[in-house]
């Protein structure tokens, strides 16, 4: 009698189980630890960095707005609130990073897939399929170094 481990089906055991226990590699513990040190100081920069551009963004959206027509419009809102919300995400998630509480993972896997939205959103395909993917082993690969 042979049975097969199936994969769990809610959304993060099924990344969980395709990404770290059937995942072709695993990470070295040591470069998880990196990962996980220097994770919140990357994202800290990161969003410091985004900032005026985003500001840059919202200020010459809006300013072309009225003669892009009602499908500009319409896209570049709905791109521009998936965008903040994946940068509130992450730094909501800021300060249970730097404590390695498992609600700041939760918070930084949702910003991920907000992230693969705004690319699928902008049309970049190719770059929301491989940067998810990507983003996700990494997210995945330092869950377990989270706790509750």
């Amino acid at each position: 009698m042979m049975t097969t481990e199936q994969a769990p089906r809610d959304l993060i055991g099924f990344l969980d189980f395709y990404l770290v226990k059937r995942a072709p590699f695993q990470l070295p513990g040591e470069i998880l630890e990196l990962f996980v040190k220097f994770g919140p100081w990357i994202v800290l920069v990161l969003l410091v960095l985004t900032v005026p551009g985003l500001l840059f963004m919202l200020g010459v959206g809006v300013t072309v707005m009225p003669f892009g027509g009602p499908a500009y419009a319409s896209g570049f809102s709905l791109l521009t609130i998936v965008l903040l919300a994946q940068l509130v995400l992450l730094a909501m998630a800021l300060p249970g990073l730097f404590t390695r509480k498992m609600s700041a993972w939760t918070l930084v896997f949702y910003s991920q897939l907000a992230g693969i939205a705004v690319s699928l959103l902008a049309g970049a395909l190719f770059g929301a399929i491989v940067g998810g993917l990507i983003g996700l082993y990494l997210l995945f690969q330092i869950r377990a170094l989270y706790v509750n």
